[in-house]
C-alpha cells in the first residue's frame, strides 16, 4: 500500500524513514528529497529493483541511474581508479549537487543497466536523504518524474506522476526552496585523462576549476598539442667551380670575373636565408 508521510513532523518522519527502509529491503521503490530534486530510489544491489525503477519512470536500460552514497568515504568501497582530480572535486562539493562518473569496483555484484563498467556517484546535501542513506546503504536514485516530465519538487508532484508505482512517499517540503528553480546535479565524468563535464547543473564550471582548473566544460575539447613543424632541408645547388681568369687584354686592362666566381652556391643560400624576414 503507497504511503506519503509528513518528514517536517517528528513522528511521521520517524515511521516514514522506518517504512521507506523496509520497502528499499523488499526491493520497492520509494520517493524521498534531496537537495536538488526529489529521487526515487532502489537497492543499488538489486537487479529487480533497479529494473522496478527503471520501470516506473519509463526509463530503458540504456539510461542506468546514478548511485547516491551516505559518506565520502564509500567512495572507494563503489568505485575503482579515482584520480587525484575526482577525489579533489568529491572532497569540495560533497555532500551537494556534483555527480561523478567513475569506473565501477569489478568486484561488485550489481546491475544499474547499461553502464560500461562505470557508476555515477553523488553524495546529497540533505538531512532527510541523508538519514535515509544511513539506513539502508547505497541505493540507486534517478529524479522522481517520468521520462519527459519535469522533475518533482514535492513528494505530492512525485506520487502525481509514478502513483502507485512507488511504495513510500516522504515529504520533505520544497526541494530545492520554494519558488526556486529546480537545478539538476551537475555531472562531471572522471573516467578519462581530463575531467569533463557532460550535465550541466548546480555546480558551476568556473567553481569546479576553482579546484581543477583543467576540467573540460560541456562540449570542450582538449587542444591537441602542436608538434614543432620538422624544418624542411635546404637543397644544396650543385658548387660551381672557379671561372678562370680571362686572358689579360693587349691593352692592358683587367681581368673580368664572373659574379659568382669564388662565392660557393652554399654560401648564396645562407646569405639569402639571412634577408628571410
Amino acid at each position: 500500500m503507497t504511503t506519503t508521510y509528513d518528514c517536517t513532523v517528528d513522528d511521521q518522519r520517524a515511521q516514514g524513514l522506518e517504512h521507506a527502509q523496509r520497502a528499499i529491503s523488499e526491493k520497492k521503490c520509494v520517493v524521498f528529497p534531496t537537495d536538488t530534486v526529489y529521487g526515487i530510489a532502489a537497492d543499488a544491489f538489486s537487479p529487480q529493483a533497479v529494473t522496478m525503477l527503471l520501470v516506473s519512470k519509463g526509463r530503458s536500460r540504456t539510461m542506468p541511474p546514478p548511485v547516491l552514497i551516505p559518506r565520502i568515504n564509500a567512495l572507494d568501497g563503489l568505485a575503482a581508479e579515482v584520480s587525484a582530480d575526482a577525489r579533489k572535486l568529491a572532497e569540495a562539493f560533497w555532500p551537494g549537487g556534483l555527480t561523478l562518473i567513475l569506473h565501477a569496483q569489478p568486484s561488485l555484484d550489481w546491475d544499474l543497466g547499461e553502464t560500461k563498467g562505470t557508476v555515477a556517484l553523488r553524495m546529497p546535501d540533505d538531512e532527510i536523504a541523508q538519514e535515509l542513506l544511513t539506513l539502508t546503504g547505497p541505493l540507486a536514485v534517478s529524479s522522481a518524474n517520468r521520462t519527459g516530465h519535469a522533475p518533482a519538487q514535492t513528494a505530492a508532484a512525485a506520487r502525481e506522476q509514478l502513483a502507485d508505482s512507488v511504495e513510500v512517499y516522504l515529504e520533505g517540503g520544497f526541494r530545492p526552496a520554494e519558488g526556486a528553480l529546480a537545478v539538476p546535479s551537475t555531472i562531471v565524468d572522471a573516467t578519462g585523462p581530463r575531467l569533463r563535464v557532460v550535465r550541466n547543473g548546480a555546480v558551476s564550471l568556473d567553481q569546479l576549476r576553482e579546484h581543477v582548473p583543467g576540467v573540460l566544460g560541456l562540449g570542450e575539447i582538449p587542444m591537441a598539442e602542436e608538434e614543432p613543424a620538422a624544418e624542411e632541408p635546404v637543397e644544396e645547388k650543385p658548387a660551381v667551380a672557379p671561372v678562370a681568369p680571362a686572358a689579360p687584354a693587349a691593352s692592358g686592362g683587367s681581368s673580368v670575373v664572373t659574379p659568382e666566381s669564388g662565392v660557393p652556391a652554399t654560401q648564396e643560400a645562407a646569405a639569402d636565408q639571412g634577408k628571410q624576414p
